[in-house]
């Protein structure tokens, strides 16, 4: 087979896995607003960000990280609305496709795990052209690093050094993160900058 005719069965393999992700209704019955998957993936994404599970706010408009930790994570990463949204040059794939609902304390529950045990393993391996993946928060943390990871997420974060070439961890950029980073000024000072130069060099 040419190399262009692998090409395309592997353009095609990757359009139809995030075609049927896009419309799983496996975990229909345990999600408080239904279904709606939020991922974005295409053959020539050289970034990969994998986060928690979309917000409400995400729910609501199908478009990943369109909220307020969105903003903070482009703010860390140096990068514009357009160009995090250009899916040539970002895959968007969280370990939970849709919106969980709420725990007893009003905060999000974790993503539902067979979301990424199901569809992980047919995306992300078609991903050819990524030479990054940004680990976004303990859950994606624990599924791609495993017993390498640390016991926290700021332990995790905090060897980030380790997990490169292939993936850098970051905590999850809430509000809640702003107190985590004045604890630990090397995350700006040190992780901030070494994330936006692997960007450039990825995207421009």
């Amino acid at each position: 087979m040419s190399p262009g005719r692998r090409k395309a069965d592997r353009t095609r393999a990757l359009a139809r896995a995030v075609r049927e992700a896009r419309a799983c209704t496996l975990c229909a019955q345990r999600l408080p607003l239904g279904p709606r998957p939020v991922l974005r993936a295409t053959p020539e994404a050289r970034l990969l960000i994998v986060g928690q599970a979309p917000g409400t706010r995400v729910h609501e408009t199908g478009i990943p990280w369109n909220d307020a930790s969105g903003d903070r994570l482009r703010a860390w990463m140096g990068l514009t609305r357009e160009t995090f949204y250009d899916e040539e040059l970002i895959a968007i794939v969280p370990i939970g496709f849709c919106y969980p609902g709420q725990n007893e304390k009003g905060g999000d529950r974790p993503p539902i795990p067979e979301c990424a045990a199901l569809w992980h393993p047919r995306i992300v391996p078609r991903l050819l052209e990524v030479r990054l993946t940004l680990l976004v928060g303990t859950y994606a943390q624990r599924f791609y690093l495993g017993s390498e990871r640390g016991k926290t997420v700021a332990e995790t974060v905090g060897r980030w050094r380790d997990f490169l070439p292939r993936f850098l961890p970051l905590p999850h950029p809430s509000w809640r993160t702003q107190a985590w980073e004045r604890r630990r000024p090397w995350f700006a000072s040190d992780l901030l900058p070494e994330l936006k130069k692997r960007i450039r060099d990825l995207i421009y």
